[in-house]
C-alpha cells in the first residue's frame, strides 16, 4: 500500500534511521566509539523529536482502535528500550556487539510501525482526522529540521 502523504515525512526519517541500522549491520569488529558518536548525533537531530511526534500524535490516534492499542503499547515499550540504548551509547559503554544489537531492534521496530501500524491506520483514521494528524506530526518535527541545520559562519 502506497503511503498516505501525511506519514510520509515519519517514513523518511525511518529511513534515515534504517540506513544506520544497515551500516552498524555491516560494521566489521572494531571500535564501537564511532558508532555510539553516530547514534548519540542521530538521536539529538531527529529520533527524539520523531519518537515525541508518534507518541504526541500518532499512538493516541491509534489506541482508540481496540485492535492496535497492543501494538501501540509495544512500539511504547521498545521506545522506551531504544531511548536507553541511545543513552547508554551517549555513555559510551556499549560493545560493538551492543552497537549491533540496538541496530537489529530499531531496524525491527521500524518495520514494525510501517508495516503494521502505519498500514493499519491508513485503513481505520477517517481522511481528516489523518489530514489533522498529518499537519501536528508536520509541526512536531519541525525541531528535527531546525536541529539538523548546520551552523552558518558569520559574515
Amino acid at each position: 500500500m502506497l503511503r498516505d502523504p501525511n506519514l510520509v515525512p515519519l517514513s523518511r526519517q525511518h529511513q534515515h534511521a534504517l540506513a544506520l541500522c544497515v551500516r552498524i549491520e555491516r560494521a566489521r569488529d572494531g571500535d564501537p566509539l564511532p558508532w555510539m558518536e553516530e547514534m548519540e548525533q542521530h538521536f539529538a537531530q531527529e529520533i527524539r523529536f520523531h519518537f515525541a511526534a508518534e507518541e504526541e500524535v500518532l499512538f493516541p490516534r491509534a489506541r482508540r482502535f481496540a485492535e492496535l492499542a497492543p501494538l501501540v503499547d509495544d512500539l511504547s515499550a521498545e521506545h522506551a528500550v531504544l531511548r536507553e540504548m541511545f543513552a547508554t551509547a551517549a555513555r559510551r559503554e556499549l560493545s560493538l556487539e551492543a552497537v549491533k544489537e540496538f541496530g537489529r531492534q530499531l531496524a525491527a521496530h521500524i518495520r514494525k510501525e510501517e508495516r503494521q501500524l502505519f498500514e493499519r491506520l491508513q485503513e481505520l483514521l477517517p481522511r481528516g482526522e489523518m489530514k489533522e494528524a498529518g499537519e501536528l506530526l508536520a509541526k512536531a518535527l519541525e525541531q528535527a529540521a531546525v536541529a539538523c541545520t548546520l551552523p552558518r559562519p558569520k559574515p
